[in-house]
């Protein structure tokens, strides 16, 4: 994984809008996020990400048949952060391929690299998740440098109350990689991914989009689009949370049903850290206790398709993934899309 050095911190949060920690943690459980320097992307981040995971394999970027990006946030419209990946490792010929699935691009991600693998088409994939979400936010630099305690403040009146307007949203977000190197596993000993539980509800597709921009807009961007903030990502909180309480679980159990195992066969469940209400609403749906659960929402907000491998890594560096564990991972995210995944570790 890789995260940009940068903390934000829900105090700082409050330099620039009308909001607290008091406000903040108790409806998000978000306690600080990562912050990238203007002028890096998320293909940038997922490169740090990816040369973590492969130097973690003992592998060099040429031992990679397929390269899978996740991301919400590219660099550019097109084209997609794949080869910019791939140009970045230094590779000319190897296949890259760019996955638009929000908050469940790297469960969807890793469904794909499995399929590969399975088919024999690929034997090596590597599934990088990153983003940038602070190049969503509308601010210039100088609400920035409040923010981040550059420059003392306050904040500009205008700005200020244009940022609060979008508080609710722009608490949640942070900036972050995470990669993975997949590969079949050839030793017998069952270890690897089990299977998968995808589903997809396009009807609720307005209750986590972007409103402004698009080819079906003409033109693809207007000033009007900015200023009523239309370039920021509507999240229908409430509704989103009932769709998430209740499908992340149902995925879960259905998945582990499908392979013949039952939730005390479980060992760790990995869920999207979207909102931490979310998850501890998940966890006691499903009945686990805490040691069968890991969140780091705290630490870094939602950072879409990097949150799986985020978390696993951090998971997994804390002992909490087991060699032959039984892991589950979930995530729910615009589309709608929603699933699971099973992995003996």
């Amino acid at each position: 994984m890789y995260v940009p050095p940068q903390v934000c911190t829900n105090e700082m949060m409050g330099r620039i809008m009308d909001t607290t920690d008091e406000w903040i943690v108790p409806r998000t459980g978000i306690r600080e996020r990562r912050f990238v320097e203007r002028g890096i992307g998320s293909a940038e981040l997922g490169m740090k990400a990816a040369e973590a995971a492969l130097a973690d394999a003992g592998l060099a970027a040429s031992d990679i048949d397929l390269i899978v990006f996740a991301t919400m946030t590219p660099d550019h419209y097109f084209p997609g952060n794949g080869g910019l990946l791939a140009r970045h490792l230094g590779l000319t010929a190897t296949h890259a391929l760019d996955i638009r699935m929000q908050c469940a691009g790297f469960l969807s991600g890793l469904q794909t690299a499995d399929a590969f693998i399975r088919s024999g088409m690929y034997d090596r994939v590597l599934l990088v998740g990153a983003e940038v979400h602070s190049g969503l936010m509308p601010w210039p630099e100088s609400v920035w440098d409040v923010m981040c305690g550059r420059t003392p403040g306050p904040c500009d009146p205008f700005w200020y109350e244009r940022a609060t307007s979008m508080r609710d949203r722009a608490v949640l977000f942070g900036d972050g990689a995470g990669a993975m190197v997949l590969e079949a596993n050839t030793s017998g000993d069952g270890r690897g991914l089990l299977g998968f539980a995808m589903y997809t509800d396009g009807n609720h597709w307005d209750k986590l989009y972007v409103p402004g921009g698009g080819c079906k807009s003409r033109p693809f961007f207007t000033p009007k689009m900015f200023d009523e903030l239309g370039l920021i990502p509507i999240v229908e909180g409430r509704h989103v949370f009932r769709l998430a309480t209740t499908l992340m679980p149902a995925a879960v159990q259905d998945l582990l049903a499908a392979h013949g195992k039952a939730l005390g066969d479980l060992d760790l469940l990995l869920m999207h850290q979207a909102n931490l209400r979310i998850n501890e609403a998940a966890q006691k749906a499903l009945g686990l206790p805490d040691d069968k659960v890991f969140n780091n929402i705290q630490k870094y907000g939602n950072t879409t398709a990097a949150t799986l491998p985020i978390v696993f890594h951090e998971a997994k560096l804390g002992g909490r993934v087991k060699k032959g564990g039984v892991v589950a991972f979930t995530a729910l995210g615009a589309g709608l899309h929603w699933g699971a995944a099973l992995a003996i570790a």
